[in-house]
C-alpha cells in the first residue's frame, strides 16, 4: 500500500517510519535539508527510536519535496503540518493542513485523508463541507517530544473520528486503524472509532488535562516554597494514592513545547459561549507560575543570570514555547544580564540574548544559574543553581 505523509516533524516523522515498515511510503516536506537528512537515514530531530528505525530497520520510506510525487495514487495522506495558534485570532492557524488538502484533491482526489495535526473543535467537519469532500477523516496523536516514536510503536491508544453513519468511511477508518496497530510492537492496543468532532475534543481535553496536572503540581511547589515546607515530601504523600499516582508530578517552571500551551489555549477559545472556570485557570496560572519563577530569580539580585538549557526535557532538541523564555524575558526587563547555554544553538545570539556555549566560562560568569531540568554537570556549582526539578526526571 502506498502512503503519503504531510509534514516530517515529530508526528509526521515518527507515523511515516511506523507506517514504512510494511507499506511504501512517501514523507513530504518543503524544508530539503530535512529531506536530504531523512534519505540519507539520518533523523532531522532528536528521538532516539527514530534515529535507530532510520538508521538500522529495513523501511521503505521515501523524502521528498514533490507533493505530486507523493500524493498521486496514494491510499492514504497523513496530514501532519503545524497548526500554531494565532493569538490575535484566537485559534489554530490551519493554513498548511488546507493547502495540503488542495493539493492532495488536485493530484488524487480518491485518496483517503487523515488529519493528524491538532485542529479546533467542529475543523474537520467543516473543512469537509468547505472543500466538498468527504475524504477526510481525523486521527488524534498522543506522543512526546523525543519520544514521538517510541508512543507510536507502545501507543495508549488508537482513536480515528469517521462518519459512523457512512460504511466507505468506516472500512476506511478501521483500515487505517488496523495499518498502525500493524507497525506498532505494543499487541493489546484499545481502538477507538468516534465522530470527527469527538475525536478532535479528546486530542484538545487530553492535552489541557496533562496542563492542568502540571499546573497543579506547580502552584503546589510554589506554595511549599513561599511557606518554607519540603516539596518533595508533600508530593510523594500525595503519590501514593493510587487514584494520583506519580505521573507528571514533577515541578517545573510552567508547561509548554509542541501542545500544551496552543492547545489549551485553543479548547479555551472552544469555550467561548460556554461556562467554564478550570479551563481558563490553567491558562492564567501557567503564566502566574512563570512570573513567580522570575520573581524568585529576581530576588536574588544577580547581575549576570545564566540559563541552563532552553529546552525543556532531557534528551530533546525542541525549545518552542520553553517556559524559560517567559522568563529570560522579565529578568531582561529588570535590567539583569541573561545568558544562555545551550549546546543545539549555533549562533551569538538567541532573541537577543547572548549564547555561551564555552560551558566553563557560563558556569564562571553566571551569578545564578537557571535549570528547569538539572544535569549533574552543575554538580560543581549547585550552590549558584536555581531549579524547581526535585525528581531529576522529566
Amino acid at each position: 500500500m502506498k502512503i503519503a505523509v504531510a509534514g516530517t516533524g515529530y508526528v509526521g516523522l515518527s507515523n511515516a517510519i511506523l507506517l514504512a515498515q510494511n507499506n511504501s511510503v512517501y514523507a513530504v516536506d518543503i524544508v530539503p535539508e530535512k529531506v536530504e537528512l531523512i534519505n540519507n537515514k539520518k533523523s532531522p530531530i532528536a528521538d532516539s527510536e527514530i534515529e535507530d528505525y532510520l538508521a538500522n530497520k529495513n523501511l521503505d520510506l521515501t523524502a521528498t519535496t514533490n507533493p505530486a510525487e507523493a500524493y498521486c495514487d496514494s491510499d492514504f495522506v497523513i496530514i501532519s503540518t503545524p497548526t500554531n495558534y494565532d493569538e490575535k485570532k484566537h485559534f489554530f492557524d490551519t493554513s498548511s493542513v488546507e493547502d495540503v488538502i488542495k493539493l492532495v484533491i488536485k493530484y488524487n482526489p480518491n485518496a483517503i485523508m487523515v488529519i493528524k495535526s491538532t485542529v479546533p473543535v467542529g475543523y474537520t467537519k467543516s473543512t469537509r463541507e468547505k472543500f466538498n469532500c468527504n475524504n477526510i477523516i481525523f486521527s488524534p496523536e498522543f506522543l512526546r517530544e523525543g519520544k514521538a516514536l517510541y508512543d507510536n510503536l507502545y501507543p495508549s491508544r488508537i482513536i480515528v473520528g469517521t462518519d459512523l453513519n457512512d460504511e466507505r468511511l468506516k472500512c476506511a477508518a478501521q483500515k487505517f486503524a488496523e495499518l498502525l496497530k500493524q507497525g506498532a510492537v505494543k499487541k493489546d492496543i484499545p481502538i477507538l472509532f468516534t465522530d470527527f468532532t469527538e475525536a478532535e475534543a479528546v486530542k484538545l481535553f487530553a492535552n489541557t488535562y496533562l496542563a492542568l496536572r502540571v499546573s497543579f503540581f506547580n502552584e503546589l511547589d510554589t506554595y511549599a516554597e513561599l511557606k518554607g515546607l519540603n516539596t518533595k515530601q508533600i508530593i510523594d504523600g500525595i503519590s501514593l494514592d493510587p487514584r494520583i499516582g506519580s505521573h507528571y508530578n514533577n515541578p517545573s517552571f510552567g508547561y509548554g513545547g509542541y501542545c500544551l500551551p496552543k492547545d489549551t489555549k485553543q479548547l479555551l477559545a472552544n469555550f467561548a459561549n460556554v461556562p467554564n472556570d478550570i479551563i481558563s485557570a490553567i491558562v492564567t496560572a501557567n503564566q502566574t507560575r512563570k512570573d513567580f519563577i522570575a520573581e524568585q530569580i529576581i530576588d536574588k539580585k544577580p547581575q549576570t543570570a545564566g540559563i541552563f538549557r532552553l529546552t525543556m526535557k532531557a534528551n530533546s532538541d525542541n525549545f518552542r514555547q520553553s517556559s524559560i523564555q517567559s522568563v529570560m524575558k522579565k529578568l531582561r526587563g529588570e535590567g539583569i544580564d541573561v545568558i544562555i547555554y545551550e549546546p543545539t544553538l549555533t549562533v551569538d545570539k538567541f532573541n537577543g540574548f547572548k549564547v555561551v556555549n564555552d560551558f566553563g566560562r557560563f558556569k564562571k560568569i553566571s551569578d545564578v544559574i537557571i535549570a528547569n531540568r538539572y544535569n549533574s554537570c552543575l554538580d560543581d556549582v549547585k550552590q549558584k543553581v536555581y531549579t524547581r526539578d526535585l525528581f531529576m526526571r522529566d
